[in-house]
């Protein structure tokens, strides 16, 4: 089946996207109009390097020794030697797809017309992308100020067909694998090398996967509060509509619509009008009724309205600063041929995309942190209400149940709370302190990359318990929408009785959960109509 394209023209690129084109389900083209923005900026740049204007990394040197003016005959040379030495990382790779993501947020930065590159470097990098060429990157070495340049000249040595690049996941050497696609390397011109290390695309497109994720885990994150109001008859007063207009944070408003949706039409919500009507029938009828009555929930059902606003707020917020990052000029410096300027700055700081990675990484942290608390009340004879210590079917004590998977839920939370520490302010002036302040986005991005990972692991045990519950209390009388998925998840799910390796449903349930589209959307499973 052909893929579908992403044009790119430097404005319109999505984390959708980003993501979609990292795991290899779409393609890119190049916008003509864009093409032709980059022509002029580079003719523009050619005549003033011909009239010999003094031009940062195009005829001086680097950092602090940008007072070095570089003669002509070692321009090209400048920019090769600028990718060897900074192609200094360490640490395991990042995921092929998460390199080829890189690519194509760098090339749509350039695209964008304002780094004086030639057209010639993009259809190149356009083709690497078609082609699933993904830049092999160590993870460890950027500081995130003059944007992600030890990851990024990792990806231009590709481009001059040095170092070693993926083949569609395949680790082969760079020349090889260009080759393999009827590709050549690229022999760089003044600005270029400079241009492809000096952005904010790594950091940019871990961002985008860590965020993409992160959605999809909010939106299990209300299916998994609903699922614990059915099983334990939670009181709906926690999610009414007035309630929540009273203190109107948007993310509160949203996830209390969004959860009561789910368990709309259900016959297990302990509506509190319903249980006046009922203590008042009983005191009609001269009966004895139970003199303690649930009057609320605990916060982990009760709150989580509260406890998700920030963490909806986040993540809404993140994937803004990580589109507009995308879709920025970020390298320097910047060539703008309409006004006549060739512009010095900071544009490839990446503070903005480390503040918005600390603050998923906070938001990562409440989602486990909720989640393995429902866990536990679940798990815990003194605080499930009837239902068998950790869920264990049959002869209690001969099986353990949910014993051991418990510990994965619980060792992860600690491990995603201490990534919530932030990373953002920790700046370590380097470069002979030129970059005197520095972001640390990348290892922000990073950091949230493996924060939201964990807390998926955290989120799976918790679905499993709850479909192990419901094999228990039965899903008769459960919300409209809140059945759907019920029904959606337990297709082929069998009660775990230690007749296999709980390690094998784990791994099935969270690919199923987070590589499908089943929580991209929640809407789809809900009618009109809030109860």
């Amino acid at each position: 089946m052909k893929r579908s394209l992403v044009i790119l023209d430097g404005c319109s690129l999505t984390v959708g996207d980003i993501v979609a084109i990292g795991v290899g389900d779409k393609g890119v083209e190049l916008s003509a109009e864009a093409l032709e923005r980059c022509r002029r900026s580079r003719e523009f740049l050619e005549r003033r390097v011909a009239a010999r204007h003094v031009i940062y990394g195009v005829n001086t040197s680097f950092g602090p020794m940008c007072n070095q003016i570089i003669d002509d005959e070692n321009l090209r040379t400048l920019q090769v030697n600028l990718i060897r030495s900074h192609a200094a990382g360490l640490g395991d790779p990042l995921p092929h797809y998460i390199g080829l993501a890189v690519l194509c947020v760098r090339l749509n930065s350039l695209v964008k017309g304002y780094s004086g590159v030639r057209t010639e470097l993009l259809e190149l990098m356009r083709g690497m992308i078609n082609a699933g060429l993904a830049p092999y990157m160590p993870e460890c070495g950027s500081v995130g100020a003059s944007g992600d340049l030890v990851h990024l000249a990792h990806m231009a040595l590709g481009i001059i067909g040095e170092g070693q690049m993926y083949s569609k996941g395949k680790l082969m050497p760079a020349r090889e694998a260009l080759a393999s696609a009827g590709l050549e390397p690229i022999e760089l011109s003044f600005k270029e090398g400079l241009a492809l290390i000096n952005g904010t695309a790594a950091m940019t497109a871990l961002g985008a996967f860590a965020l993409f994720g992160a959605e999809k885990m909010l939106n299990l994150s209300c299916v998994t509060a609903a699922f614990a109001l059915e099983l334990f008859g939670g009181i709906d007063d926690a999610y009414d509509a007035d309630l929540h207009g009273l203190k109107p944070h948007p993310g509160q408003v949203h996830v209390a619509e969004t959860i009561r949706r789910l368990y709309a039409g259900s016959r297990n919500i302990t509506r509190r009008e319903d249980m006046h009507d009922r203590i008042r029938e009983q005191e009609q009828e001269g009966e004895v009724f139970e003199t303690t009555i649930n009057v609320q929930d605990v916060y982990s059902m009760r709150c989580t309205p509260q406890v998700l606003a920030p963490v909806y707020e986040s993540v809404r917020q993140g994937i803004r600063t990580v589109e507009i990052e995308a879709n920025s000029s970020n390298d320097n410096p910047l060539v703008i041929p309409e006004k006549g300027k060739v512009l010095h700055g900071g544009n490839f700081h990446g503070q903005s995309i480390a503040f918005a990675m600390d603050s998923l990484c906070m938001a990562a942290a409440e989602m486990a942190n909720l989640s393995e608390r429902r866990l536990n009340k679940l798990l815990d004879k003194n605080l499930n209400e009837g239902l068998p210590p950790h869920l264990i079917p049959g002869i209690v004590g001969l099986s353990m149940g949910f014993m051991g998977a418990q510990y994965v839920a619980t060792s992860t939370t600690a491990e995603v709370r201490q990534l919530a520490n932030p990373v953002g302010t920790l700046s370590i002036s380097c470069n002979a302190s030129n970059q005197d302040v520095v972001s640390m986005g990348t290892v922000a991005a990073r950091k949230a990359f493996r924060a939201i990972s964990g807390a998926k692991h955290v989120l799976t045990v918790e679905v499993l318990a709850d479909l192990q519950a419901l094999s228990f209390r039965g899903a008769d009388g459960m919300g409209n929408a809140s059945r759907r998925i019920y029904d959606a998840l337990s297709e082929g799910f069998t009660p775990y009785d230690c007749e296999r390796v709980f390690h094998d449903d784990l791994v099935r349930y969270r690919k199923l959960l987070f590589s499908s589209q089943l929580f991209d959307d929640l809407s789809v499973y809900w009618t009109d109509g809030v109860e």
